[in-house]
């Protein structure tokens, strides 16, 4: 323990110091905030967001120094407003709150070597000095650690106020635009963070609602945020919440992009989950026509996909064969249901034997009615086709070529609307 003259000494030292660099305060603030600025590129700004973080950092400063100078405990020192106001303003701007709080231990970093080098430049007592060097990391430990926690949470709280306006105005804005209202694109551009003079390529994800995190969205995010880099996008998808399960998004892709749909499967099962989101895709479209466009072709993709329910089908796009058709008759299941049976009869019985059955010819439908084709596409023997088909025909009580128009139709409902249209679905 220290003697009283020792004490004495380092008190006189840590007051003389925190004067000294008071007098000075200028000067460490702005070369503190150059330091900050080079050291973390997120705190990079404006000239006005530039000033708040200097007036943020004097005023943390002088509370340092004051409560040095004075031997003042941090609980009865007022946080600088300035602090505050430049935590509402990084949060608004997006920039991370590791950022904000890596600012402070850097800067503590900072003031900790000007008051050393101060300490030692006065030419005191080791003993003196050592004692100093202790009261000065422990008064500023114990500020930046107490004003860390106080802009941390003011930090939070701007952030999901700012976040809650900002996705009303977005959605508002997108409302307005899949209405067909009158729109200032410039000004919905602004508000969507999302260009709209380009092409288009909308999607609907979404998850069983009984599977929703509480971080849905960020997953939501995450997967759109793969899926652009897969289309060979260069700019943010635009992702809106309509439920705890359910998102919109929009991408900004080429006018002549493939959608890769094994490969976005496989993407989702790898960033979108557990539990893995579903994926309904509209068609490439551009300006804001498109916008809206492509978004109806998803949402008509998604009502298909959710009424055939097939777990193995986790992403379905509106340009694969049969699906437009699906989506007309997916408006008006009763209707749609009693004219499938009507037409196929028993094979449209919900049973593995009769969906081998309707599988294979559909698929010889679409091979031109050729056997060697359709052999080729399943991978299959030609008299296996043969046989298959004949036990088609059985299944009909009719040829296969009586109305077959209306027979492919209605093997096309049953592959896309699955058990909502089959004989004995519930």
């Amino acid at each position: 323990m220290a003697d009283a003259p020792t004490e004495g000494q380092a008190t006189d030292l840590v007051q003389t110091v925190a004067t000294t660099l008071h007098a000075r305060i200028t000067d460490l603030a702005s070369s503190m905030r150059d330091r900050l600025s080079s050291r973390i590129e997120e705190l990079e700004g404006e000239a006005a967001i530039f000033d708040l973080l200097y007036a943020s950092i004097e005023g943390n400063i002088e509370n340092i120094l004051y409560a040095l100078r004075h031997d003042i405990p941090v609980a009865n020192i007022e946080p600088p407003s300035a602090a505050y106001e430049y935590a509402r303003r990084l949060a608004q701007r997006g920039v991370s709150v590791s950022a904000l709080v890596r600012a402070y231990r850097l800067g503590q970093q900072h003031l900790l070597e000007m008051t050393f080098a101060e300490c030692d430049r006065l030419d005191a007592p080791l003993d003196a000095r050592a004692e100093a060097y202790e009261r000065i990391v422990a008064v500023t430990f114990d500020y930046i650690d107490w004003i860390s926690q106080g802009v941390v949470t003011v930090y939070e709280s701007e952030r999901e106020r700012w976040l809650a306006e900002r996705s009303s105005a977005r959605v508002s804005q997108i409302e307005e635009l899949i209405a067909g209202a009158p729109v200032d694109i410039d000004a919905a551009e602004k508000v969507l963070g999302y260009r709209l003079r380009v092409p288009h390529l909308g999607a609907v994800m979404w998850v069983d609602e009984t599977g929703a995190q509480e971080d849905q969205l960020s997953r939501f995010n995450r997967a759109a945020t793969g899926i652009a880099d897969l289309l060979g996008s260069t700019r943010a998808p635009l992702v809106i919440p309509r439920d705890r399960a359910t998102a919109w998004t929009w991408f900004s892709v080429a006018d002549d992009v493939e959608v890769d749909l094994g490969g976005i499967r496989s993407l989702l099962t790898k960033a979108g989950g557990p539990p893995v989101p579903n994926i309904a895709l509209g068609l490439t479209a551009s300006g804001v026509g498109g916008f809206r466009r492509t978004h109806r072709e998803a949402l008509h993709a998604q009502q298909v996909a959710m009424v055939g329910d097939d777990p193995h089908r986790g992403v379905t796009s509106f340009d694969e064969p049969g699906l437009k058709v699906a989506a007309l008759l997916a408006h008006d299941l009763d209707t749609a249901r009693t004219w499938v049976q009507e037409t196929l009869g028993d094979l449209a019985l919900d049973d593995e034997q009769h969906e081998r059955l309707r599988h294979t010819l559909l698929l010889f439908f679409q091979n031109d009615s050729s056997y060697t084709a359709t052999a080729e596409a399943m991978l299959m023997h030609k008299n296996s086709v043969k046989y298959r088909i004949a036990s088609a025909e059985k299944a009909l009580a009719r040829s296969i070529s009586s109305d077959r128009q209306a027979i492919e139709l209605a093997l096309t409902a049953c592959h896309w609307l699955g058990r909502a249209v089959l004989v004995g679905a519930a």
